[in-house]
């Protein structure tokens, strides 16, 4: 598929996770469309003390062999969504 890798070398954050193969590296999904989803997400993430989600050692995204199933993951995402919008 064409569209399931994008590369910006120009980036001054290329590639934005350390240990990343530059050669691999799909910038497509810059921001993880699945972060909302929280331990549902299917990436390595862990919490911070803090609470906060943190991606940094999740390629999951940025790896074009795992297109199809991040964009099956992203009904999850439109149904959280819709749910939203359903609400009074």
């Amino acid at each position: 598929m064409p569209y399931d890798f994008v590369q910006n070398r120009d980036c001054e954050y290329f590639p934005c996770h350390e240990g990343a193969d530059p050669e691999r590296f799909s910038c497509l999904f810059c921001f993880c469309p699945l972060y909302a989803l929280g331990d549902r997400c299917g990436g390595s993430f862990r919490y911070t003390a803090g609470g906060i989600k943190d991606c940094s050692g999740c390629l999951r995204p940025h790896r074009r062999e795992n297109y199809g199933a991040i964009c099956e993951k992203l009904k999850l995402v439109m149904e959280m969504a819709k749910k939203q919008d359903e609400k009074p």
